[in-house]
């Protein structure tokens, strides 16, 4: 276990290892309990360095023996590895130690999964496998030798001999440990091949569980639509013969972009029509694309330190959004990236643990792994290319690759290219990076004599350790809409630089309503007095499709809020309008089920609490309820004309099919609270793909219905373990605020519950907290439940105990009673013996609001 009150590292105090690596080799002798790795690794001085301390990284290792140069030594074990004294020239390290795979329950190092092999060393895992300087800047190239008896035995890079009991692979790019991979297991692989536009082929493999076997075609199909995106958009070929990717049941993240050898929990890569939604099949896809960017956003280039970590997650994120964006709807991927931001980034940057997007000083860089660093940062990017353009980004990019292509990097890094393309100064543009929080942009506007003025003014509340806020460069995309409906003048990006400043639009002929923050252009608040028959005119006229969206969903708000504080219907033109996008059959479907999706829960708590008015978290419920009601009835005789299942044997996980299937389950949901549930039951009982099944069930569910339905998905699908993933959601999820909490623990006391599998445990556990009246229910029961899980699974999984305790960072929002219980469980959970650093700095955070 780690230490629970580690020291502070500062961005500051960076100072490069005294020693280069001129190569690792890597002998493992793989037992469950008991595996022996061989390291020798040749270092020499490295004349950067002023500190020539011989420091190596270790956790949890048993030394057997360490040598230098050949002879014996007995090196000094002190906190968090060991030292010894070497030669000021080049020299040999080699050393033995034993580790227990099997007891590894972290999921980082070197642990085992269902008698699978596998690794996790991102950020800090290497030091759990040998002794190491395990950090980002100090990189080598690695050759490693695999003994033991299983059929699949695999490391980074390229397969160099094998023979009986053993195999060796050979990286030839130098990396950092955090990206070295080892995999070993009975194993069956998809194959593929690729072949790059200078004419090399590459071989392709999905490593599988015998029995998933058929669910790697969509996975591979990725791959490969990832591979040539990567060189017809950013001139990025792969740079082995070989690309592997393995599917885990047991692991902390997504996946892991390990050199030549990712590693993905099984979730994010395994899919099939039977098992998987369409949501399964467009995450499989983006998150193959997001690993395989990294090849270069991450492993040919990397950070020079974890504060650093935006420089390779925000940039690979924007890429991968642009990937999904281009297989599918750059519109509606728009729109759900926006709704992610808000519910995640927005939620931490207005709470107890926001922090910039590149920190200052961190205590578990686990903990930083956060919306912040992925989703802002890519956002970040997104600005950067909105204020060049296009031809600049690009020419930036390949400046970036051919300069940096080898080396550990900084922001500064980043910037300076960009600089040196375009001839512009970024310092400015670079406190995106430093500054946290999330800017607050006010608008106001005059009319005279055929010009229209447009002031903002942007402000940024004071954040934990930031009270004083500079002015941000802002990115503001602004179009004109005319009375009549008709664009009068087209997108422009507006640059703001000052804490006010007014842009002009000259000679128009009649007052147009002006469209502001098209395409989200800037992660910002934007806080603009708007009636109500304004947002119906630029929901009904406005030519940008997330514009279009922002209407609708801020009426929906408006509608929502006056509901919840006074009780008020909600208005017919709203209605109307929702019907009217609904019903028109020209629009994408996926932006029209995109359009009858309410805010969340939590989306309205935060309104609340912004406008000054404690939220209550059953009311915001009841209102929500009350609202899909009043749907129902007013879209009474639409619904049964979009609710349109897919026709047996038709099904593709495509754009197209998926937006058809999102629109029609939308309207499903709704339908259900008219017709009882009828439809829902004949679509369960027909449907031949699990986005109907499921979205089926999950409809019965909302409406209280399909206690019969949820025993058969049961029965159908116990022994898929992906599947009942979602049977454990569903339930939570769907559950009345009152029954929640009694459905989660009765849960956790099925057969099937384990809370050594991340998946299962955030099934349950991430369902309950995003289950907002559930949660947040006057009894406090949610809040002692989750705190008496967090506490049993700190010992055996601190990574995912320490992100799933965020789901108290808004605490500071409710009513004092809610307060008090909830902060009694923190302090509950802080009191626990031997907590471990990941859940103790986390909670720390969280009680500093």
């Amino acid at each position: 276990m780690k230490d629970s009150a580690p020291q502070t590292i500062y961005l500051a105090d960076y100072t490069p290892f005294g020693y280069e690596i001129e190569s690792v080799h890597l002998t493992f002798q793989l037992a469950p309990t008991a595996t022996r790795v061989l390291s020798k690794i040749a270092f020499t001085p490295n004349p950067a360095a002023t500190d020539k301390r011989f420091f190596l990284h270790g956790e949890e290792l048993k030394l057997i023996s360490a040598k230098i140069d050949g002879a014996e030594i007995t090196p000094r074990m002190v906190e968090g590895g060991l030292e010894a004294d070497v030669p000021d020239a080049p020299f040999v390290w080699e050393a033995e130690v034993e580790i227990s795979p099997e007891t590894n329950t972290a999921l980082e190092g070197l642990y085992m999964s269902n008698g699978m092999y596998c690794t996790q060393c991102e950020a800090e895992g290497f030091r759990k496998i040998t002794f190491y300087p395990d950090r980002p800047d100090v990189m080598a190239t690695f050759t490693v030798r695999i003994e033991g008896d299983l059929p699949v035995m695999m490391s980074n890079g390229n397969p160099l001999t094998k023979g009986e009991g053993f195999v060796e692979w050979q990286d030839p790019w130098p990396k950092p440990a955090y990206l070295f991979a080892l995999v070993a297991g009975d194993l069956i692989n998809h194959p593929g091949t690729f072949t790059t536009k200078s004419g090399k082929d590459v071989e392709l493999n999905i490593w599988v569980r015998p029995g998933d076997e058929g669910k790697c075609a969509f996975g591979m199909q990725a791959l490969k639509d990832s591979m040539k995106w990567d060189e017809d958009t950013y001139g990025r070929e792969y740079d082995l013969d070989i690309f592997n990717i393995v599917a885990v049941d047991d692991f902390n993240m997504g996946a892991m972009e390990n050199k030549g050898l990712n590693v993905f929990n099984s979730s994010c890569v395994l899919a099939s029509q039977e098992t998987s939604t369409d949501a399964n099949f467009e995450r499989v896809e983006g998150i193959i694309a997001h690993e395989y960017f990294h090849n270069w956003t991450g492993n040919r280039i990397t950070c020079r330190d974890w504060f650093q970590l935006c420089l390779k997650e925000g940039l690979t994120v924007y890429r991968d959004q642009m990937f999904s964006g281009d297989m599918r709807s750059h519109a509606v991927k728009r729109i759900e990236e926006v709704m992610i931001l808000r519910a995640r980034q927005f939620r931490e940057d207005n709470g107890p643990l926001a922090h910039p997007v590149r920190p200052e000083s961190f205590v578990e860089i686990n903990n930083f792994y956060t919306a912040t660093v992925y989703e802002k940062g890519a956002e970040i990017i997104g600005m950067l290319r909105r204020l060049i353009g296009d031809e600049a980004y690009s020419k930036g990019c390949d400046l970036y690759f051919d300069r940096h292509d080898g080396q550990a990097v900084t922001i500064e890094d980043w910037l300076t290219v960009f600089e040196d393309v375009t001839g512009r100064d970024l310092s400015q543009f670079k406190q995106w990076y430093s500054q946290a929080g999330t800017p607050r942009l006010k608008m106001t506007e005059t009319w005279e004599d055929g010009t229209l003025t447009l002031t903002f003014t942007q402000t940024t509340p004071a954040t934990p350790g930031q009270t004083e806020k500079n002015p941000q460069v802002i990115p503001i995309a602004v179009g004109l809409i005319g009375p009549n409906g008709d664009e009068v003048v087209p997108t422009t990006v507006l640059e703001m630089t000052e804490a006010e400043q007014s842009f002009t639009f000259d000679g128009l002929g009649a007052r147009p309503v002006a469209s502001v923050l098209r395409d989200f252009s800037a992660p910002v608040i934007l806080e603009r007095e708007m009636d109500a028959e304004t947002r119906a005119f630029l929901l009904a006229h406005d030519t940008d499709p997330f514009q279009t969206w922002e209407m609708g969903r801020m009426l929906a708000k408006d509608t929502l809020i006056a509901l919840i504080t006074e009780g008020t219907e909600p208005a017919a033109a709203y209605l109307d309008a929702i019907k009217s996008v609904v019903a028109d059959d020209t629009q994408d479907p996926a932006f029209r089920a995109l359009v009858l999706g309410l805010p969340s829960q939590d989306d309205l708590a935060q309104t609340l609490f912004d406008a000054g008015v404690t939220p209550d978290p059953m009311k915001i419920y009841e209102a929500r309820e009350s609202l899909r009601r009043h749907l129902a009835r007013h879209l009474s005789h639409v619904l049964p004309t979009v609710f349109r299942p897919t026709e047996p044997g038709t099904y593709k996980p495509d754009a197209e099919g998926s937006g058809r299937r999102s629109l029609s389950l939308a309207a499903l949901s709704l339908l259900t609270l008219n017709d009882g549930g009828e439809a829902a039951k004949q679509l369960f009982a027909q449907a031949d793909n699990m986005t109907e099944q499921a979205g089926a069930l999950q409809a019965l569910l909302s409406a209280d219905l399909g206690t019969e339905e949820l025993q058969a998905f049961e029965t159908q699908w116990k022994e898929d373990r992906l599947v009942m993933d979602k049977w454990f959601m569903m339930q939570v999820a769907s559950a009345a605020p009152e029954k929640a909490v009694q459905v989660a623990n009765d849960l956790t006391q099925h057969p099937a519950f384990t809370n050594k599998n991340p998946n299962r445990f955030r099934a349950v556990f991430g369902a309950l907290t995003a289950n907002h009246a559930g949660f947040h229910h006057a009894s406090g029961a949610a809040y002692k439940l989750l705190a008496d899980q967090l506490i049993s699974l700190d010992a055996l999984n601190p990574q995912t105990t320490a992100r799933m305790s965020g789901a108290f960072e808004t605490w500071k929002r409710y009513d004092a009673d809610r307060q008090a219980m909830i902060k009694a469980e923190l302090e509950r959970i802080l009191a626990t013996p031997k907590l471990s650093r990941d859940t103790t700095e986390m909670v720390t955070r969280i009680l500093s609001a």
